[in-house]
């Protein structure tokens, strides 16, 4: 539910080798989420071998921390408020959640406690982002969604092709659909 293409400034991996990894690792779904931009998702979701469908996303730097946006049809463009972001996500018809919500060396959401109220707009919560390294982000990211009764998820955030599927969810409904997905969500097992 998180990857990055060389479309994102930090990452050198191209969109036809990011399908080919996760393909070639069994992944049936990727979300390209590039920094603020949506042109590689869609160069990614055209090269997309059989059996991979790529979900066109977009990690959005709001004015109050970084958000993933599901489903895009068109950019989210960065730094307005994150309410106006949700909003904007919501009248494409997509899904937003929260990536890294407490890793103290990015954009993070929950740095700022007076920002817990953006948990009641998303769908769901990176409860383990596999970049977050040192501290404890990811416990406290988890314990987040839970006790917002969110779906906590797993998630590469990759920057690389090595990276790809280092993180990954298992679902058990077909989530190539904002509706898919959220149901998806209802009971994602979590593989870290």
């Amino acid at each position: 539910l998180h990857c990055h293409t060389s479309a994102s400034f930090d990452c050198l991996a191209r969109p036809e080798s990011q399908v080919r990894a996760a393909a070639a690792r069994g992944l049936t779904h990727l979300a390209i989420t590039d920094h603020d931009r949506i042109d590689g998702a869609l160069q990614a979701r055209d090269a997309a071998p059989e059996g991979l469908t790529v979900i066109v996303g977009e990690e959005v730097r709001t004015a109050d921390g970084d958000l993933i946006a599901l489903f895009l049809d068109r950019v989210v463009a960065p730094g307005r408020p994150a309410r106006e972001t949700i909003a904007e996500v919501r009248e494409q018809g997509g899904l937003v959640g929260i990536p890294h919500p407490f890793d103290k060396y990015r954009g993070s959401m929950l740095k700022d406690p007076r920002l817990e109220a953006i948990g009641q707009l998303v769908d769901w919560v990176e409860a383990h982002n596999a970049r977050v390294v040192g501290g404890d982000g990811n416990l406290r990211a988890a314990n987040f969604a839970r006790e917002l009764g969110l779906p906590g998820v797993a998630a590469s955030d990759a920057h690389s092709t090595l990276e790809v599927g280092v993180a990954y969810n298992v679902v058990s409904v077909d989530p190539s659909t904002p509706e898919g997905l959220l149901a998806a969500l209802t009971n994602v097992e979590i593989v870290p």
